[in-house]
């Protein structure tokens, strides 16, 4: 199969991944103190038009999981060490969908590494206000969107992961509509096993298949053993016209309940979360099972949930999920490394999913180069540089839980009402 049947069909679907636009100033400012404060590891920007010295002296195969955000960043930087990449996805193209990505601090100096700086810089976003309603539809508080920083950037997921393929598609080999079906560790490499294709043997193996990982299961553990449940679930519905004022956000809460919409290039996103104590048992692949969960549990709410509930239904792109974190003492073992949602899920209520992937496919390589090629050496570098950074994201969205999904009526009155 040469490449170009490889890369033919576009499959479209809603990730795991929401910005926390409806946020107050001090958490942004918290975001913007980790970046500062904490060591990531950094190198002088590279050539990225030739392969980076530092990588392997001789053409090695390694294999991605995933071709989102983690996947295509680590198939980029890979590739530009000299490995021969191949990236599997299980999905029959690109996953499409999904709400727009902030691109931030030291995400910004690596997306200007590999050359994507001048497009998203023409492509970003300029969302100007955020609303909370009562369900009379009354605005009780009005938080204005300054103009974004210099190293600040919000942009559309598909526009940027458009723009991640395109940078990496003529270098590496992509096999659409696969997974993994299992994984052995051998001496000198990795024998995978695909569901629809016969046995291959890589040099490394990268999972970059966000918080469900087929590559964790098999190489770590059951997902139980690393999720972390926040007490939340949410789903993600896009329509294709605008429901409110473009360039706005609005939010409406009732105890344990959030409905949030996000107007943008004439589409909307509805985000619809609620709390949880214990975890509901359903299949992550059955949509339809989904949907009635969120329509059942926002059934009866007031303002514009009826509208907002036939929209969701009617709706084509549709994702729904747990609010939860995934931590791991190691994200490597043997041969085989986690990188994104796979590895360390801050959780979307972080807005961190896309440029959190980004940044650990980015400190990956990093450590290859630092390590000269020894996978073992590199794999403990990349635990060690990327962890205190991760750590701190983490703990900081368990913080935003309470502020995204108030548990009382009080809780949103204070909110509504705090100093800006």
């Amino acid at each position: 199969m040469d490449k170009s049947q490889r890369l033919r069909g576009i499959h479209y679907w809603v990730p795991l991944n929401f910005a926390a636009r409806a946020v107050n100033i001090e958490f942004i400012k918290l975001i913007y103190l980790i970046y500062e404060s904490v060591s990531i590891i950094t190198c002088a920007p590279w050539n990225t038009n030739t392969t980076i010295t530092g990588g392997t002296s001789m053409k090695q195969n390694v294999l991605v999981s995933g071709a989102s955000f983690a996947g295509l960043s680590t198939a980029y930087w890979m590739s530009k060490l000299g490995y021969n990449v191949t990236v599997v996805e299980i999905a029959k193209g690109l996953k499409r969908g999904g709400t727009p990505v902030n691109i931030r601090g030291n995400t910004v100096d690596i997306v200007k590494r590999m050359g994507l700086l001048d497009q998203i810089q023409s492509n970003h976003l300029k969302m100007e206000l955020t609303e909370y309603k009562n369900s009379n539809d009354v605005t009780e508080r009005t938080e204005l969107r300054e103009d974004l920083a210099d190293d600040e950037y919000e942009i559309e997921r598909d526009v940027l992961l458009n723009m991640m393929f395109g940078a990496v598609k003529d270098d590496v080999d992509f096999i659409f509509g696969d997974s993994i079906a299992s994984l052995k560790e051998e001496s000198n490499g990795v024998e995978v096993a695909f569901k629809g294709g016969p046995k291959r043997s890589y040099d490394l193996v990268f999972g970059c298949d966000g918080i469900h990982s087929v590559v964790r299961k098999a190489c770590f553990g059951e997902e139980a053993e690393f999720t972390h449940f926040l007490k939340t679930y949410f789903s993600i519905t896009i329509v294709n016209k605008l429901l409110i004022k473009e360039n706005t956000t609005q939010m409406y809460n009732e105890p344990g309940k959030a409905i949030m919409l996000n107007a943008y290039n004439n589409k909307t996103d509805i985000v619809l979360c609620f709390s949880s104590d214990k975890e509901i048992p359903y299949d992550y692949r059955n949509e339809e099972q989904q949907r009635n969960i969120i329509l059942n549990r926002f059934s009866g709410l007031g303002w514009r949930t009826p509208e907002l509930l036939e929209e969701v239904e009617n709706s084509k792109t549709f994702y729904f999920d747990k609010l939860c974190q995934v931590k791991m003492p190691s994200w490597t073992k043997g041969r085989v490394a986690l990188v994104g949602d796979a590895g360390y899920c801050a959780s979307p209520a972080a807005g961190m999913g896309g440029s959190l992937a980004i940044d650990g496919a980015s400190a990956l390589a990093d450590a290859f180069r630092k390590c000269h090629g020894d996978y073992e050496r590199a794999f403990q570098e990349y635990n060690k540089s990327f962890r205190p950074f991760l750590e701190e994201v983490q703990t900081t969205a368990e913080m935003f839980v309470d502020f995204l999904v108030p548990p009382t009526e009080e809780a949103i009155r204070e909110r509504h009402t705090q100093e800006v």
